[in-house]
């Protein structure tokens, strides 16, 4: 092992980064030490000498971002941004480590006032979601080029690079030619359950320069070697990834380069050991005045630079553009748009799938919004996500509105991500529903970090027909319901599909998902002012007096709850019809207007293709449910709705039973 240190600072500043890392851990009892010891000779040269950031302005718009993919390392993020001095990142907060409420839980969680990012821990994400960061700058710097110039650095696992969606984006980023992303994996040789060699054979560089990637192999503890392999990424015309290889637990006399250091405390014995081993006879969390200063200077470096950058944001002519994109608020600019959208569809009445109605709503919304940026995995055709005109993003051109993702819908999801976190685009983008299997842990994410993503999930149920079985969405809708912070919208018809266009776009605090039907149906709804589905349910065709039955519906299956009704009242079953669109916004209004709709003496039937899972809020454990309980059919849609029993006569039948 080469260990010659370039910059004699360099040694003692990574010791720091270390010694921080096995006392927080140890004092938790709980974390990954190995790591942070073993990456803290990179991380110290990168943040000493390359990351453009300012502590005292952590917003700074056109700071480098900087991706801990490989989470269970967080104690490597936050000795960094306590070293660096960001004012929140208190010693408290490191002696915190993982307790009830502090900064500094056991995987990093996005919190960019404190110079984190983005949520990582699932392994995988970190990296994937990266390549949004680097595509959105690249977004931005298309139209904001005075403005707009930062890198995406990213330290990364060998559990990163086996998870799949890291292909998936990686792949993606290497054809986009995303040359402000650069990689620094950590390649120790070490997974929990011993060498990677275990399971793992890849050859990374291979496969990097495969995807179009520069590739760089360096000894991770020769600060020099690291050093110039930075400065050659940074002037690479491709994303870059440099294989640093490092020793996990670096310094440990027994633990080092061995999978006990990953994911434990080092304990007592060890620690003292280590000390030793690195020259660092300093106290539990205790930072000599000479390194911390080293550090602090690292942590004002960029201060000139923000204040230059905000003078020239203040001259800049398209500043006032700028600040509105990055602020995110477009109420104002849909809210004619929406109401045009739902006055010519409340006017003309179309028979057409709920898909269609979607792309008949972006056709007036994206001319509108420049920076609602598209695209589908490989299924623009059927999904409507793309209209004429605006351009493709490509590596040519970063100034288009629409992105082929191909078929990658774990990727696609985890870079819309990355964009939204980065700030300024407002991702949206395409794929059947079917599919969500692929991206729910990019979905998941999105929710918890509480972001403006939105899912278009088209083909939502047996309606799909044909395709059988395996494209049919049986458990999906109840599955992503399950997510807390996530909005599943399912329109009954264009007005409703403009309506959750609108919910979607004006959702700043959380992801959501449009479920769309590959089938035509009527128009029903009548325009109103109001944002009926912002309700999540609402009474579309109400009773002649109080109700004796009540049927719930969503999506495609409300139809057949109106015909339901039309047949009830004439036998005198006087008939309630609620739209339930999105049962996660209905849950959020008050009691008294949910009691409005569930609380009376009426029979309660719901009726969605899918399975009841989640119907039992609205309907009672001993309503009845016309819906699925198994997987579907391959036949045309009709067929297999007279097959399931999801018809307006099962519907009829389910009350007089009840009657």
């Amino acid at each position: 092992m080469n260990n010659e240190q370039n910059n004699p600072d360099y040694k003692n500043m990574a010791n720091a980064i270390r010694a921080l890392s096995m006392d927080a851990v140890q004092k938790a009892n709980s974390g990954h030490p190995g790591m942070p010891m073993g990456m803290a000779d990179v991380a110290t040269v990168l943040f000493s000498k390359y990351m453009k950031f300012d502590p005292r302005n952590p917003l700074w718009p056109d700071r480098d971002r900087f991706v801990l993919s490989a989470g269970h390392g967080s104690m490597l993020l936050y000795s960094l941004l306590y070293l660096t001095g960001y004012e929140k990142m208190t010693m408290e907060e490191i002696k915190n480590f993982r307790q009830l409420h502090s900064l500094t839980p056991g995987h990093p969680e996005v919190m960019p006032r404190v110079g984190i990012e983005t949520t990582t821990g699932p392994l995988g994400q970190g990296i994937s979601t990266a390549v949004g960061f680097a595509l959105a700058e690249r977004i931005m710097a298309a139209r904001f080029d005075d403005l707009v110039d930062h890198n995406t650095y990213v330290i990364a696992s060998d559990g990163d690079l086996m998870e799949g969606i890291s292909h998936e984006a990686c792949a993606l980023a290497g054809h986009l030619k995303l040359d402000k992303l650069i990689v620094l994996y950590d390649d120790n040789g070490i997974s929990i359950d011993g060498p990677t060699s275990l399971s793992y054979s890849d050859d990374v560089p291979k496969r990097f320069e495969a995807y179009g990637w520069d590739v760089q192999t360096v000894d991770g503890h020769d600060t020099a070697r690291i050093d110039q392999a930075i400065a050659q990424a940074r002037s690479s015309d491709t994303p870059s990834i440099i294989c640093c290889k490092t020793h996990i637990g670096f310094g440990a006399p027994t633990k080092q380069d061995s999978s006990s250091s990953h994911g434990a405390p080092l304990g007592i014995e060890e620690i003292k050991g280590t000390r030793e081993n690195l020259d660092w006879p300093h106290e539990p969390f205790d930072i000599p005045l000479e390194i911390m200063e080293l550090w602090r200077m690292i942590g004002e470096r960029n201060h000139t630079d923000f204040e230059e950058w905000e003078t020239a944001l203040e001259q800049n002519r398209y500043k006032d553009e700028f600040k509105n994109v990055l602020d995110g608020d477009i109420a104002a600019l849909i809210q004619p748009v929406i109401a045009k959208l739902k006055t010519d569809f409340g006017t003309e009445k179309p028979k057409l799938a709920t898909r269609q109605c979607s792309g008949k709503v972006l056709e007036q919304l994206i001319p509108a919004l420049p920076f609602l940026i598209g695209g589908s995995a490989d299924l623009t055709g059927s999904v409507n996500t793309k209209i004429d005109g605006p351009q493709i993003i490509n590596k040519d051109n970063y100034g288009g509105q629409y992105i082929y993702y191909g078929v990658r819908e774990h990727g696609m999801a985890a870079v819309m991500n990355g964009m939204t976190l980065h700030g300024g685009p407002i991702p949206y983008a395409g794929t059947f529903l079917q599919f969500c299997d692929y991206s729910r842990p990019a979905i998941r994410l999105g929710a918890l970090m509480k972001q403006r993503v939105i899912h278009v999930m088209t083909h939502d149920s047996i309606g799909l027909g044909e395709d059988g079985p395996t494209h049919q969405p049986v458990e999906h809708l109840a599955a992503l319901r399950a997510i807390p912070n996530l909005a599943v919208m399912r329109p009954c018809d264009g007005i409703e599909t403009a309506e959750c266009w609108e919910i979607s776009l004006n959702r700043k605090h959380g992801p959501s998902v449009l479920a769309l039907t590959r089938q035509g149906l009527p128009t029903l709804r009548e325009n109103t002012e109001e944002n009926l589905s912002a309700k999540g349910a609402y009474i579309l065709a109400d009773s002649d007096g109080e109700p004796k039955v009540t049927i719930f519906a969503s999506g495609s299956e409300v139809h057949l709850a109106i015909e339901a009704k039309m047949q009830l009242d004439l036998i005198g079953a006087n008939t309630r019809v609620v739209s339930v669109p999105c049962m996660d916004l209905f849950f959020e209004q008050d009691g008294e207007y949910q009691q409005s709709l569930l609380c009376n003496d009426s029979i309660k039937i719901a009726v969605e293709a899918a399975i009841r899972q989640g119907w039992d809020r609205f309907i009672g454990g001993h309503g009845s449910f016309i819906g699925m309980n198994s997987f579907g059919e391959s036949a045309p849609a009709d067929v297999l709705y007279k097959h399931f029993g999801i018809t307006t006569e099962a519907v009829v039948e389910a009350a007089k039973e009840k009657l």
